[in-house]
């Protein structure tokens, strides 16, 4: 039997608690609409963002290695669906919205721009003294403004939790109501959730594809706390087990082991501080309190695997090169339309009168995939 809306705002409420968005209170939009008949309305943001342009641009761009370096390297679009998966069951087990962390992971990416974050950095400076560059507003600006995909709204007119939970808490956002709304009410718990299962995604499987790169070895992680204590209790266990299955098997244990901190440390936490209301959690806030969050010890071991990550990874001359490489297309790329702005496409065009020729510019680069890019800059050399 077909429920209908109504009767699933009550059965997905009553398994949220009290602290947790409600799906009776994420109905509001910036543009008003009429309900639909079957769906809730974060099941709608979902679908919205899975059929947009960008979101599937991001199986073309870069997370640490570039597509073309094999079919096996994590992608922006992977490791998206990888902090979906992660922060809809860690919201799930804490009673929280997964629908609405669900959202917030599929577009909390879905502005970066092509060639990882060394992208963004060149489009950060190329952008200097024009409002800049960064991929959280630039994720905001698509799913507000860049994604036309309906006549009666620009963007895709996604719930206002929604877009509350994609902008940054403490990142400097243009005044509007939405951003008078985020500053008001604090980030929800589900945003908070959300933003730590992306670092304990990129944590874990930048690992697997440094190992299978062959930019960082077994030998150099045992230095890391993390990785000696987890593939040391591993290789006991698994006597028989392939150094491949063994890696992997660590590598799992890792990110078990960061999930189940988190979820038992932020209910830790709940707990301590009585949050037994979305009002008593936001006084938290307020005061400087942090509910979501590892344990101290975890804490520590988190730090210093991403610095080795950022060490013997993110800064291998291999990847460097890789990333000087990104930047000199997207710079060329960023010189040439300035002067011939003309050639970018009318949808991007349109936005000057408004907006200025760089923002327009800014908008079409960083909206490129990796693979695109490298076509336009050979088309113009």
């Amino acid at each position: 039997m077909i429920k209908t809306i109504h009767e699933l705002y009550k059965e997905e409420d009553a398994k949220i608690t009290a602290y947790g968005v409600k799906h009776i209170e994420s109905r509001d939009r910036v543009y008003e609409e009429k309900e639909d008949a079957f769906r809730l309305p974060l099941q709608r943001d979902r679908d919205r963002i899975y059929h947009s342009r960008f979101f599937k641009r991001l199986q073309y761009k870069t997370q640490v290695f570039t597509n073309s370096e094999g079919d096996n390297f994590r992608t922006r679009l992977t490791h998206t669906l990888e902090v979906s998966g992660i922060a809809r069951s860690v919201a799930t087990n804490l009673g929280l919205n997964s629908f609405l962390a669900e959202c917030i992971a599929l577009a909390h990416d879905i502005g970066h721009a092509p060639f990882g974050h060394a992208g963004q950095d060149i489009l950060s400076e190329l952008m200097k003294g024009n409002r800049g560059f960064e991929h959280n507003k630039q994720s905001l600006r698509i799913v507000q403004i860049l994604e036309n995909r309906y006549p009666e709204f620009p963007g895709i007119n996604l719930c206002k939790v929604t877009l509350s939970g994609i902008m940054k808490h403490g990142g400097d956002y243009a005044k509007s109501e939405l951003n008078e709304l985020r500053l008001t009410e604090g980030p929800s718990l589900e945003s908070l959730i959300t933003d730590l299962s992306d670092e304990i995604a990129y944590s874990c499987h930048d690992i697997e594809d440094g190992l299978e790169m062959g930019y960082i070895s077994i030998e150099s992680l045992m230095q890391v706390s993390l990785w000696k204590e987890t593939y040391t209790a591993m290789k006991a266990k698994y006597k028989q087990a392939t150094s491949e299955i063994l890696t992997r098997t660590t590598i799992r244990g890792i990110l078990n082991l960061l999930v189940t901190d988190l979820t038992s440390t932020t209910e830790a936490n709940l707990k301590k501080y009585k949050i037994e209301s979305s009002d008593d959690f936001k006084k938290n806030w307020a005061s400087g309190v942090r509910i979501a969050g590892y344990s101290d010890e975890t804490f520590r071991k988190v730090r210093e695997l991403k610095k080795y990550l950022l060490d013997d990874l993110y800064h291998h001359e291999m990847v460097v090169q890789m990333s000087t490489r990104g930047q000199e297309i997207i710079e060329k790329l960023f010189n040439y339309f300035i002067v011939h702005v003309e050639e970018i496409p009318e949808a991007y065009r349109k936005r000057m009168e408004e907006d200025g020729k760089y923002r327009a510019v800014c908008d079409y680069i960083s909206g490129m995939t990796d693979r695109y890019a490298q076509l336009q800059v050979n088309s113009i050399s």
